[in-house]
């Protein structure tokens, strides 16, 4: 067979008049038969008879082919990262999260987050000490106390669904910002209080800004790794637990000497610390990148790479928000898809506030008690409405090692949290607080033994809360994880508004029947802890969530 004179060569090298292979295509691979007419909705050509397409045509033909396989490509990465599949030049806000890892960065946001902990501690912890103080002062009853306790819960309650779905709307460190300026204002100013229906107006508005604390437990998880995350926020209660620590140690010098008033004053001194660093603390990336915030998302990614040193992924940010919930919505809480955990959750949390404060007041209620705790029989003595008996030194002491439980619930928790899942920590550390409080149906006049049952049942109310704080984040997706947090924490003011009429007003006159009502409650928390329908360990935080 002749060779082929060289013009034809190059003509078939082109396409443009040489012969086909055995396929039916040009040596270019694309059919002289093809039309560049796309194919409905798909971007493809259409084969059509004529006469073979000459050079400029050929190259037409591969140029929209290749623009026709970009188009296809970028909906096949939408389609995946919708679906979950991130295609390998991309990535998610998770995936950053995790491969940037636990470093400097959060360790300083832990800081932060802490003082905020701690200025919720202090103000809770003085609902243990100021009623009595404000009886020995100004003459108020029993039920007064009480008020002045459930006040604080009421504010808590209405605020903390206000404050959460703020925090989805508008984002989570404006919220905190705004509401650690009137914490401080209003802890502040109430130690000026004429009256007692003055400082209970002030106190109503500390609480109505303590609901949105939970919301830096929102803010804090989101920049936490999947690995470190559970340890991690259950650790944050440190800062509870020193908050309600060094208000005790302040009310011991405080009181003696310079009265509530200063007390008042100086508990609300790490909220203003809070605010002298919110000029530092970033806005949540999950947060930015399911508003469309990408590039922000994106700005605040690389920022925390570069401060614990780490090298940032390379690639697009995929935005993987695509959810048929609404931002911040209450309603879809109770959606099909969220309506069992959400109700479960709701009781638990309750339940959780009812026995943790109930052991606070409790303790004060106990140890404060002139003569014997109980007698054999385990009643409470009674005693004259109208006396004053000002807290000793002593009194200080033991109301310290009760407060000093929460460390111990801390390791309970860090113990078990990723050893059996945070639902059946939950479970366990409810079935223990009950058994252990059950112990004092047998109280006896020994102050150290009620001493040790309160330090028990502290430390297992404490880690109760801690595990509800882990998993709570964890099981809503981003667009409600904040209103989720801030629903629980507001019906689990409701608990604690009702707590102070069984330990301030029911204990003291039914003993046995106080304690049972804590026991019963308690156990229905723990059959609800088991019928959670998700467990959250080794989970990764969700971003959407689909029908």
């Amino acid at each position: 067979m002749e060779d082929n004179p060289p013009e034809d060569k190059m003509s078939e090298l082109h396409g443009g008049s040489g012969e086909q292979n055995e396929s039916g295509l040009g040596q270019d691979g694309v059919s002289p038969d093809l039309e560049p007419t796309p194919m409905t909705g798909l971007g493809l050509t259409a084969p059509k008879s004529g006469k073979p397409r000459s050079f400029d045509e050929g190259g037409t033909v591969r140029r929209n082919a290749a623009a026709h396989l970009n188009q296809i490509g970028a909906e096949i990465q939408l389609t995946a990262a919708v679906s979950g599949v991130v295609p390998d030049d991309t990535f998610t806000v998770t995936q950053a999260v995790n491969s940037i890892g636990f470093g400097r960065f959060q360790i300083f946001l832990s800081l932060v987050v802490g003082l905020c902990w701690m200025a919720d501690s202090m103000e809770m912890m003085i609902l243990s000490i100021l009623p009595m103080a404000l009886h020995c002062e100004w003459g108020i009853d029993k039920y007064r106390q009480a008020l002045l306790t459930t006040i604080v819960f009421v504010g808590m309650m209405i605020s903390s669904a206000f404050w959460g779905k703020l925090s989805d709307r508008f984002g989570r460190k404006q919220a905190l910002i705004i509401s650690g300026i009137f914490l401080f204002f209003y802890g502040f100013i109430s130690s000026f209080s004429p009256s007692y229906q003055w400082i209970l107006c002030l106190r109503f508005m500390v609480g109505f800004n303590i609901g949105c604390v939970p919301q830096s437990v929102t803010l804090y998880a989101e920049f936490l790794p999947n690995k470190q995350r559970g340890k991690c926020v259950v650790l944050l209660d440190c800062f509870w637990a020193l908050g309600a620590c060094l208000e005790v140690l302040l009310a011991m010098f405080v009181m003696p000497l310079l009265g509530w008033r200063w007390l008042l004053a100086l508990s609300a001194l790490p909220s203003l610390g809070f605010l002298l660093t919110c000029s530092w603390l970033p806005e949540s990336p999950r947060y930015m990148a399911a508003g469309g915030q990408g590039e922000k998302a994106l700005e605040t990614l690389t920022r925390v790479a570069n401060q614990n040193g780490k090298s940032m992924l390379l690639g697009r940010l995929i935005v993987d928000d695509v959810s048929y919930f609404s931002r911040g919505r209450l309603g879809d809480l109770l959606s099909k898809e969220l309506r069992k955990t959400t109700l479960l959750l709701w009781i638990i949390w309750c339940t959780a506030s009812f026995a943790y404060y109930g052991v606070v007041l409790m303790s004060t209620e106990l140890l404060d008690s002139p003569g014997k705790l109980c007698s054999i029989d385990g009643q409470l003595e009674a005693t004259c409405s109208a006396e004053c008996i000002p807290m000793k030194m002593a009194d200080y002491n033991y109301l310290l090692w009760a407060t000093l439980a929460e460390f111990p619930g801390i390791m309970v928790s860090l113990l078990l949290i990723e050893r059996i899942g945070r639902k059946y920590t939950m479970a366990i550390e409810f079935l223990a607080f009950t058994v252990v409080l059950c112990l004092l149906f047998n109280c006896t006049a020994d102050r150290n033994v009620v001493t040790v049952i309160l330090f028990f049942a502290r430390a297992l109310g404490s880690g109760i809360f801690q595990t509800a704080y882990v998993y709570t984040p964890e099981v809503y997706p981003t667009v409600l994880r904040a209103v989720g947090v801030g629903s629980c924490s507001g019906v689990a003011r409701a608990g604690a508004m009702l707590t102070p009429y069984i330990a301030q007003v029911l204990l003291p006159r039914s003993f046995h029947g106080g304690i049972a009502v804590y026991a019963a409650t308690t156990l229905v928390a723990t059959l609800c802890c088991f019928f959670l329908p998700i467990e959250t360990r080794g989970r990764e935080m969700q971003d959407h969530q689909h029908k």
